[in-house]
């Protein structure tokens, strides 16, 4: 099994999300946590924006992932969206985003973080992985394709 595929849940896969700016993704994903894991969604908000405002987190290719650190949580936990109309997310081949992945890491993560978010540039740097995340109807279908993807060796 991948590191994603541990981190996601299908309460935690939003398909169609109408969002038109990515403060309304960080508000949407923090209400998501504070539901499902109990963290303030002003303390989720405040973390995903603040790593923003260093950089953004827009891979290129209608992909983002942002993330943050957040005290207190005892381990990493991912949410995936697929925004209903894509965002502009300042990503460096200018082109907007729709496919994102949410990243919280605990204040102290070290390797681990690092390690999953290697891993997820890699899998959505996969062509037809993003179609796929594209097409799929549901959050099993995410859950699924994002279980079934494997890491390539490096060659």
């Amino acid at each position: 099994m991948n590191l994603i595929a541990k981190l996601l849940s299908t309460e935690h896969v939003l398909i169609g999300l109408e969002a038109g700016s990515k403060k309304r993704v960080f508000e949407q994903v923090g209400l998501l946590f504070e539901n499902s894991i109990g963290i303030a969604r002003s303390e989720i908000f405040d973390s995903l924006f603040g790593r923003e405002k260093l950089g953004s987190t827009g891979l290129g290719q209608g992909v983002a992932i942002p993330h943050g650190r957040i005290k207190g949580l005892r381990e990493a936990v991912g949410a995936f969206v697929r925004l209903a109309a894509p965002i502009p997310f300042d990503a460096p081949d200018s082109k907007p985003v729709c496919l994102i992945f949410v990243l919280l890491v605990p204040e102290r993560a070290t390797d681990l973080h690092l390690q999953i978010l290697g891993e997820l540039a890699q899998m959505f740097s996969d062509k037809n992985f993003r179609e796929s995340l594209m097409n799929a109807t549901d959050a099993g279908v995410v859950i699924d394709l994002v279980s079934g993807w494997k890491p390539h060796a490096a060659d």
